[in-house]
């Protein structure tokens, strides 16, 4: 009957685990290019009192076993990389990614990093650089003559020159992808890095070979559903709340057995 007890404390465990990454969903439901968490369940071992096939005497064997589980963990949560809602902002340095891929930006220890936040700004050199100061990855500079800048949906970043009517090209911008968005590690300040479960990164040129378009004036919302969100939180309390009943109902029959023998 004790071993009740332990299985009912993983369930409290891993609901409480799964309402942590619930309500870090809804904490970054405004955050830009935030993708949502999904907590993965995995059952534990179990207790073999007769294997299934086994014995019962002469030629005849059992059809069913007799097996035992010990609990419930959560084994993993997975990022779901679906598209996000657009923002329209009307600012020139906004940019959404539509479709597949990812920013590359230089952080400050010399490795790269991957985001879908594309709310750039000027850095003190004119360089594209993140809210954070990193480096977009190839490095576009603003020249100090630029009334305007246009960034095409194939990455193609055009300026307009004071005083002059034709537009000149000055850099051009460029999409990472993966091959398994999952299994990218999230480091915060909405950046993630490469694993070898992500694979190497495949670098090109936007709205070609899979990779997105880019689209200025907008940025990407969270992809967090609120109310599936509140939806998945009710019934991770429910779930709680039968895992703690379960333990309680185990303590009456415990205290029956100690006042009654």
């Amino acid at each position: 009957m004790e071993a009740s007890l332990y299985v009912s404390k993983t369930g409290l465990d891993a609901q409480q685990m799964r309402m942590t990454v619930i309500s870090n969903n809804l904490a970054n439901v405004n955050t830009v290019g935030y993708k949502r968490d999904r907590a993965v369940f995995e059952d534990l071992l179990y207790q073999n009192i007769r294997q299934a096939g086994g014995s019962t005497g002469g030629d005849n064997q059992s059809p069913t076993g007799l097996m035992i589980g010990t609990g419930v963990r959560i084994i993993a949560t997975e990022k779901t990389h679906t598209q996000g809602s657009m923002i329209q902002t009307k600012n020139a340095l906004d940019l959404a990614i539509q479709g597949e891929g990812m920013f590359q930006v230089l952080q400050p220890d010399g490795t790269f990093a991957y985001t879908r936040d594309g709310s750039f700004k000027l850095s003190v050199d004119r360089e594209l650089v993140t809210s954070n100061g990193m480096q977009l990855q190839p490095v576009i500079t603003i020249p100090q003559n630029a009334e305007s800048i246009s960034i095409g949906e194939d990455g193609t970043v055009s300026i307009q020159p004071y005083g002059n009517a034709e537009e000149q090209v000055i850099g051009q911008m460029l999409l990472t992808r993966f091959v398994n968005y999952a299994g990218l590690e999230p480091m915060g300040k909405n950046l993630y890095r490469e694993t070898s479960a992500s694979g190497a990164p495949i670098i090109g040129v936007p709205d070609e070979d899979g990779a997105g378009r880019i689209a200025q004036g907008s940025l990407e919302a969270a992809n967090v559903n609120v109310v599936e969100e509140m939806v998945n939180m009710i019934e991770t309390q429910r779930a709680y709340e039968i895992n703690s009943k379960a333990i309680s109902s185990v303590d009456s029959m415990l205290r029956f057995l100690n006042q009654n023998l």
